[in-house]
């Protein structure tokens, strides 16, 4: 079945260049747009898309309230948000992971970087891998790093399972983490659904914030 996308953005012109380069796509149907959050947010709850491709700074509504709209609906199944902006250091979407939603693009990323981000979120998976994404993590977490402390959770966790959040924190996939480690794919993702469990994550974004916030990764 087609990945289905609602696009969110209070510039037309976006809205209509992103629709038309997913909707090239044949796994990709684009279902719907809103020109500001507060439209989105009642969007997602109509139309239940897989994917949310959601503006950071919009009227009515800006992008992170819409979000956490969303991600707190609870809907089965979930509904991803990947946010768009233009900064690549920008508050805002720091505190959206810290939410709940999958990653966020650059709204100058290449074309085909915005149809792979679509797949990656629709698939479950954060959008943590591209060297920005990183970036902003480790900077903004390291203008908070006055108010890091160590996260009593972690104190819950196994050996293996910090070390499995640290990779994950780090932006390696499950089967990276496997050939890291000379372990199955499975077995990662048996440790990694601990992690997720113990510490009460929702998604691999979550546990690159917890795991910078915390201080068991540094930026660097």
């Amino acid at each position: 079945m087609a990945i289905t996308v609602l696009i969110a953005d209070d510039q037309a012109m976006v809205r209509q260049g992103f629709g038309a380069l997913l909707a090239a796509q044949p796994d990709i149907s684009v279902i719907g747009d809103a020109p500001d959050g507060k439209v989105a947010v009642a969007e997602a709850a109509r139309l239940r898309p897989d994917v949310v491709l959601m503006d950071v700074r919009m009227p009515e509504m800006n992008g992170l309230d819409a979000a956490r709209s969303i991600l707190s609906a609870g809907f089965d199944p979930p509904v991803r948000v990947l946010m768009l902006t233009t900064f690549d250091i920008d508050d805002y979407v720091y505190e959206a992971l810290g939410l709940g939603a999958s990653g966020f693009l650059l709204k100058d990323a290449p074309a085909e970087e915005l149809v792979r981000a679509v797949r990656v979120v629709a698939a479950g998976e954060a959008l943590l891998a591209p060297t920005v994404t990183r970036r902003l993590i480790a900077e903004v977490t390291m203008r908070r790093s006055a108010r890091r402390t160590p996260s009593p959770a972690l104190a819950a966790l196994t050996p293996r399972e910090r070390e499995i959040l640290e990779l994950v924190a780090r932006g390696m996939s499950n089967t990276e983490i496997a050939e890291a480690l000379f372990i199955a794919e499975q077995t990662v993702k048996t440790h990694v659904s601990k992690v997720f469990t113990k510490l009460d994550l929702r998604d691999r974004a979550q546990a690159v914030v917890l795991a910078y916030e915390s201080g068991l990764v540094t930026p660097g």
